[in-house]
């Protein structure tokens, strides 16, 4: 199979002069393999197969996935109780090495052979499970992040479209309150909202106060994109056909933005559950009788000389929630942008050469039985 050159007329556009002849030889298959890859599918089926190609996103997404489980059935949720025997405020009494975890590594991780315990955490001070404190813990932390990203995507989404889509005064006045939003500090808005909704339902007011003043990056975004698709053909034919402008935002317009959208958010998420780390941490964040991880790391800090496992677990779990949402947003990034272009190994160029010699040769074969018939049938 011969490579062909590059076409500076090539959907990927033309490429920097002076680049080595193999490269742009490369480039130039690897455009026409993803084209030919995705021949006859529709934008969700590419969307879909990008992502799922994204190794670090799916397995991402698999960890995430036993995280959330493991947290929401071992411990329970509201009145449901989980399958653990301990709960996050049952307190022992400790003696001696009793504190200790009781989990065991397998050997071939080092360890003395697999172990769960009745601690596998180990306990604090008054005899408290570790294990169900930090799995209420991450609940805790998990609806917190879900809660920011719900509430500042319908807030950024309706700001941004709607200054996008009507601009004038409307596009100035939103632009103008989401400036505004912008110059405070969220940390400081955090510190300030979380102590004033300290109690029972601490948690799921820090939450709201969080996604009250994390929109203004979508909004920005989504005004952008908007700004662009109300010039299109489709939006000048939608409002020929008598369509209201709230289908018109809602119906056409929103659709073609929602990569944008997810990605911002999955990335915001993110950076939620580290904000709530950050203020429950200096203890202006998720109070008492609520847990959460970056409570635990603030109540264990003391004891990260003498019981460290105490300080681990809960650090532990944050940073793979945080890695989990990166790695599944930059695979949705990956999947929504069609400029994305990664030149393809010498294993796939050759997979791709061999596909299309079999496409050739059974291309040759079908001719020449239609040939063959034809004969006969004359």
């Amino acid at each position: 199979m011969t490579i062909p050159p590059p076409d500076p007329n090539h959907p990927a556009g033309p490429v920097e002069a002076g680049a080595p002849a193999d490269l742009l030889a490369a480039e130039s298959q690897a455009e026409d393999l993803k084209m030919r890859d995705v021949e006859g599918l529709s934008q969700g089926q590419i969307v879909r197969r990008r992502f799922f190609r994204h190794r670090g996103a799916v397995v991402a997404m698999i960890v995430l996935g036993a995280v959330i489980l493991l947290a929401f059935t071992s411990v329970g949720f509201g009145n449901w109780t989980g399958w653990w025997k301990h709960t996050p405020l049952q307190t022992g009494n400790v003696t001696g090495t009793g504190a200790q975890p009781t989990l065991s590594l397998p050997t071939w991780l080092g360890g003395d052979g697999f172990v769960w315990g009745d601690h596998p955490f180990g306990r604090d001070e008054s005899g408290r499970d570790v294990f169900a404190r930090v799995m209420k813990g991450t609940q805790t932390s998990l609806i917190v992040m879900f809660i920011v990203g719900i509430v500042s995507t319908v807030i950024g989404v309706i700001v941004g479209a709607l200054a996008g889509y009507f601009g004038g005064r409307l596009d100035r006045f939103l632009m103008r309150v989401t400036d505004l939003v912008i110059t405070i500090p969220v940390l400081v808005l955090g510190a300030v909202l979380g102590a004033l909704a300290a109690g029972k339902n601490s948690a799921f007011l820090l939450a709201i106060f969080l996604g009250l003043a994390s929109w203004t990056t979508l909004a920005r975004l989504v005004r952008g994109d908007f700004l662009t698709l109300r010039e299109r053909e489709f939006v000048d034919a939608a409002r020929v056909a008598g369509a209201s402008s709230r289908r018109i935002i809602f119906k056409h317009m929103l659709p073609n933005s929602i990569g944008v959208i997810i990605v911002n958010q999955t990335l915001l998420m993110s950076t939620a559950i580290l904000l709530e780390t950050a203020l429950s941490f200096v203890g202006l964040g998720i109070t008492y009788p609520n847990i959460s991880l970056g409570q635990l790391i603030n109540q264990y800090q003391e004891a990260f000389a003498t019981r460290p496992w105490l300080f681990w677990w809960p650090g532990l779990f944050i940073v793979v929630i945080a890695l989990c949402v990166n790695f599944i947003g930059d695979g949705l990034r990956d999947a929504f942008d069609p400029r994305q272009r990664r030149i393809p190994s010498q294993r796939a160029l050759r997979r791709a050469e061999r596909k299309a010699a079999a496409r050739a040769e059974s291309a040759a074969a079908a001719d020449s039985t239609v040939g063959a018939s034809g004969k006969e049938t004359t």
